[in-house]
């Protein structure tokens, strides 16, 4: 337990416990996720946070609020914490990304029209505004699904760690893969959904994989991996906080700080 209250300190101080390679340079990993304030009935609190670094293991972070089902509302809100995550990059770098890959969490496969036309329009006019040539890939995240898969031998048991799926299963019309990026000892194991709607950077497949498992295990809350890449966990965490207890925009002054873990 000590061990793990000094590491947390640690990190909201500005610390990086540890890293994992990731060979791709001048890329910005964005998560963004959603939680509804328990305080102001129809308000949500959007959370977005961002790597600054080429090691993706020091963040900005930012958040807004926005009228609960609101689209234009947050697509509006987004592209200004998006703005101000760009300055951040620049602070740090010198030099703004050439590559951005955001990871979006709370979203339906009933909305994805919605996103496309509002969030996404609204990210890219954020890039033009600085240089069109900044490429763009958005992946929907989604944990709530009935998905499970095994192993064939028999007794069936829960595949290992970093298992991807992205054939049979997946839908023909879509660019989507499933990834279980956790290990239980007890129970079976929960894939997560990852849906790759606009895709300007063009990696490959296997790469956006392997990026997407590489960032389950940045999140300095817990030494394993877990369920989505470490930006939008800590999206997630950020967005609970506030939704449930500071109910109001923190301090500009710990946006480089991981103060909500």
């Amino acid at each position: 337990v000590a061990c793990k209250v000094a590491l947390q300190m640690n990190c909201k101080l500005g610390g990086e416990p540890w890293a994992v390679k990731i060979p791709l340079n001048n890329v910005m990993i964005v998560g963004f996720d959603t939680y509804h304030d328990s305080l102001q009935k129809g308000q949500s609190v959007g959370a977005l946070v961002a790597s600054i670094n080429s090691t993706h293991t020091k963040y900005f972070s930012d958040v807004e609020f926005h009228p609960t089902g609101g689209a234009h509302e947050m697509s509006e809100k987004i592209s200004l914490m998006f703005n101000r995550a760009m300055k951040a990059y620049h602070k740090v770098n010198n030099a703004l990304p050439s590559k951005i890959i955001m990871y979006r969490d709370g979203v339906g496969d009933g909305q994805i029209p919605v996103v496309s036309d509002t969030e996404i329009k609204a990210l890219k006019a954020v890039i033009a505004s600085y240089n069109e040539e900044i490429t763009l890939t958005f992946v929907i995240v989604s944990k709530r699904i009935n998905t499970r898969f095994f192993t064939a031998k028999a007794p069936e048991t829960n595949p290992h760690s970093g298992t991807v799926v992205d054939d049979v299963v997946t839908l023909p019309e879509r660019y989507d893969f499933f990834l279980v990026s956790q290990s239980v000892r007890q129970g079976t194991v929960n894939p997560t959904s990852y849906n790759v709607i606009y895709d300007t950077v063009l990696l490959k497949p296997d790469h956006v994989q392997k990026l997407t498992y590489k960032l389950t295990h940045l999140y300095y809350n817990w030494s394993g991996t877990v369920r989505v890449p470490a930006p939008v966990q800590y999206a997630h965490k950020l967005a609970y906080l506030v939704g449930t207890a500071v109910h109001k925009r923190p301090s500009e002054r710990l946006s480089d700080l991981l103060y909500f873990l």
